[in-house]
C-alpha cells in the first residue's frame, strides 16, 4: 500500500515542478515581450519648424489612411528645438527651416547625415492687418517701408536665431531697406508669434512666409520680396542620430514622396 502510494505522490511533484519550468519560461517572454511592445507602439515624434504647424498634421493625417502609424508634432522656431534636442529631448525627427541649424545639429554629431534631405520652398512675403487701408504693393528697394509703418512697427522673427527673421534681414539689406527700419522692428520668437502681432495690432507690418498666409486670419498681403532678395528658403529632414524606429524612416519618405506633394502645395509650400 505505501509503494502503491509513493508513485502517486511522486506524479503531482513532478508536474509541479515542470509546471514551474514552464511559468519561469513564461515570464521570461512576457518580459521580453514586454520591454518590445512600447517600441513597437510608439508614435513617432517630430521636431518641426512653427511654420509648418498647418501642413504637417495634415500630412500625417494623410499618412495614416494609408496604414501609417500615429505621428507626434513638437512645433517652435528652428533654433529653439535644436537647442532641445542638443539638451537631450527626445525625437526621432528634426525639421528645420533653413540649412543653418540642420547644419549646426551636424556638427553637434546628433543627425544621421545620410538621412537629410530637403521637404520643400517657401517665399517671402509682407503682410498687414486686415483692416489696414494699405494697398498692395511690390516689394523692391524703392518701397517707403518706414513711411508705411507710420510710426508702428515691423514684426519679424528674432533675426539672431529665427530662420524667418534671418532671411527676412537679408532681403531688407539686399534691398537697402533695413537701417531705415533697424529701430522699429518687434522681433519675436518665431514667425507664426510675428504673424499674431500684426494679427492683433501690436505691429503695423510683418515679414512671414508666404504659406503662412494660407489659413492665417487678421492679416493680407501687402507684397512678395523678390526671390533674389535673399537665401532660397528651404526645409532640410533628417532622422535623429541613432534612432531605430522604422516608422521614423516610413515618414521621411512619404514627406518626400508623389502622395505628399499635392498637400505641400495647397499649403502654399514649393518644392525645395
Amino acid at each position: 500500500m505505501n509503494r502503491a502510494s509513493r508513485p502517486c505522490c511522486a506524479q503531482p511533484q513532478s508536474r509541479s515542478a515542470d509546471g514551474s519550468r514552464n511559468r519561469l519560461g513564461l515570464l521570461v517572454v512576457v518580459s521580453f515581450l514586454t520591454w518590445l511592445v512600447p517600441t513597437a507602439k510608439a508614435d513617432t515624434t517630430v521636431f518641426a519648424a512653427a511654420s509648418l504647424t498647418d501642413v504637417l498634421p495634415a500630412l500625417a493625417s494623410r499618412y495614416g489612411d494609408q496604414g501609417g502609424k500615429p505621428v507626434r508634432f513638437s512645433f517652435a522656431s528652428s533654433s529653439t528645438l535644436a537647442r532641445q534636442l542638443e539638451n537631450g529631448a527626445q525625437a526621432q525627427l528634426f525639421i528645420s527651416a533653413d540649412e543653418e541649424w540642420m547644419a549646426y545639429l551636424t556638427r553637434k554629431g546628433l543627425i544621421e547625415e545620410s538621412s537629410t534631405a530637403n521637404l520643400a520652398g517657401n517665399e517671402l512675403a509682407l503682410i498687414t492687418a486686415a483692416d489696414s487701408t494699405l494697398a498692395p504693393a511690390a516689394v523692391s528697394e524703392k518701397s517707403p517701408l518706414l513711411a508705411w509703418l507710420g510710426g508702428g512697427r515691423l514684426a519679424l522673427g528674432d533675426p539672431s536665431h529665427v530662420p524667418a527673421g534671418r532671411y527676412a534681414q537679408a532681403a531688407l539689406e539686399h534691398l537697402g531697406l533695413w537701417t531705415s527700419v533697424e529701430k522699429h522692428l518687434a522681433p519675436a520668437e518665431s514667425v507664426r508669434t510675428a504673424l499674431v502681432y500684426v494679427s492683433q495690432g501690436e505691429a503695423t507690418l510683418g515679414i512671414v512666409y508666404a504659406s503662412d498666409l494660407k489659413r492665417a486670419a487678421g492679416v493680407k498681403l501687402v507684397g512678395m520680396f523678390p526671390a533674389d532678395s535673399h537665401p532660397a528658403i528651404v526645409y532640410p529632414a533628417a532622422v535623429i542620430k541613432g534612432v531605430q524606429d522604422p516608422e521614423a524612416r516610413k515618414f521621411l519618405a512619404f514627406l518626400l514622396g508623389p502622395e505628399a506633394a499635392p498637400l505641400w502645395r495647397e499649403f502654399g509650400f514649393k518644392s525645395p
